[in-house]
């Protein structure tokens, strides 16, 4: 009897054993259980959201060419952002939708500036995310540069500063452009800005913060001093409640009360060996806009550092100043090669002292249109009557068969062009 209740005593603590491991077994494969569920609800989540943003973009873009031509915009308002630089409100005038654009696209303006033959055109990066109830653009006054230079100062920039006002219409082509921010994605992107070149970093910043807010951004202005600074308190803000974005502010002349660590993270200028000191990786998508100089010098220190060509992007207006590293091929633009602008009876031999087939046109007095002169805009778009031309930069919008962009256009050979 008692080696009986032995062996029944050891087989309950056998079967108590046995129990307690398969429920630790249990509840262990439950929580296993519980935490994959977890991971593939998260990131089911996260794939939602990524493909609503994605619809979000394709909306976006289907509204870019949402209208043709120009159409009727108010200034609703005014806003002095630093010294000589201003933002503008638009609205449509006919009180209509607004589409909706692409973070770092620009608008086009067609304005009638006094003493100008003709209209005026003019491209300005939209200055924050896409909304439904305004635009905005950001415009820096340009004063002539000091003597003996002789140069002119900003026709356009100086007529937004003293000509327009709340309530003036403005003509308004639709957002466009190909430099943008992929909203699709989620890679960490580093965003280069000097001056007003802010303009479209900006409405990237923006766009990332409201609806992306786990994308790592570094963002870099590069300006002189705290009166020049664009957007500051704006940035400081983005910086205070998106501890994803890191701000690093570049003062080059640094005034009496600019103080280091509460206006600006380094003295000098934006560089490459300041992006190798400060950045963990060189791993990312980098954007850029300001001074040619600038561009050109980062460009070339983000190839240097290992940077792939199609993980840098930039928007320059006026002529092209960032160079590709694979640069079109060799074209045979000698001697024998002659461009005929048909509707203005001119035949003239193609030189490669030219920049651009736009820049041998307004040489000779041919009227073609233009206004970014970096081949973003479209607007000095020109039908090719015979012959084929090559580009000095890829355009930044689409060409249709049969037209080029001439201000970043060459010929291939001899060439007749419907101007």
């Amino acid at each position: 009897m008692g080696f009986s209740l032995i062996i029944f005593g050891a087989g309950v603590v056998l079967l108590v054993l046995v129990a307690a491991n398969l429920a630790a077994l249990f509840y262990t494969t439950a929580g296993q259980l519980s935490a994959a569920a977890h991971q593939r609800q998260q990131e089911s989540e996260w794939f939602s959201e990524r493909l609503a943003v994605a619809r979000t973009q394709l909306r976006r873009a289907e509204n870019i060419g949402s209208w043709n031509g120009t159409r009727k915009f108010q200034i609703q308002r005014v806003v002095l952002e630093c010294s000589e630089v201003a933002s503008f409100y638009l609205v449509p005038h006919d009180g209509r939708p607004l589409p909706g654009f692409l973070p770092g696209q620009f608008l086009t303006f067609e304005l009638d500036v006094p003493g100008q033959k003709g209209r005026t055109i003019r491209c300005y990066s939209l200055s924050d995310r896409p909304r439904p109830d305004y635009y905005r653009v950001t415009i820096k006054r340009v004063p002539a540069p000091p003597e003996p230079l002789g140069l002119k100062p900003g026709l356009v920039s100086n007529h937004f500063h003293t000509a327009f006002k709340a309530g003036d219409l403005l003509d308004v082509k639709a957002p466009g452009g190909g430099f943008f921010l992929d909203v699709s994605q989620a890679t960490p992107v580093v965003l280069l800005s000097g001056g007003v070149g802010i303009t479209p970093m900006i409405s990237m910043a923006n766009e990332i913060s409201a609806n992306s807010p786990q994308r790592e951004v570094w963002f870099f202005l590069s300006v002189r001093n705290r009166r020049e600074h664009i957007f500051k308190e704006h940035l400081e803000e983005l910086a205070r409640t998106n501890p994803r974005l890191r701000l690093q502010i570049c003062y080059s002349r640094p005034e009496a009360g600019d103080l280091a660590g509460r206006d600006y993270q380094h003295e000098g200028r934006l560089t490459i060996d300041l992006l190798r000191r400060v950045l963990p990786a060189n791993n990312f998508d980098y954007f850029m806009c300001g001074p040619g100089p600038m561009m050109s010098d980062l460009n070339d220190g983000l190839r240097a550092w290992g940077v792939p060509e199609k993980h840098i992007h930039f928007e320059a207006f006026g002529p092209a100043s960032v160079k590709r590293t694979a640069p079109p091929a060799t074209t045979p633009v000698g001697p024998a090669a002659r461009v005929n602008f048909v509707r203005s009876n001119r035949d003239v031999e193609w030189s490669a002292t030219h920049d651009s087939l736009l820049d041998l046109a307004l040489n000779e007095g041919v009227s073609i249109s233009y206004a970014c002169r970096a081949g973003n805009c479209g607007t000095c778009k020109t039908a090719i009557k015979s012959g084929k031309v090559t580009y000095r930069k890829q355009p930044g919008c689409d060409v249709e068969s049969g037209s080029c962009l001439t201000c970043v256009a060459v010929p291939e050979g001899d060439l007749r062009l419907d101007a």
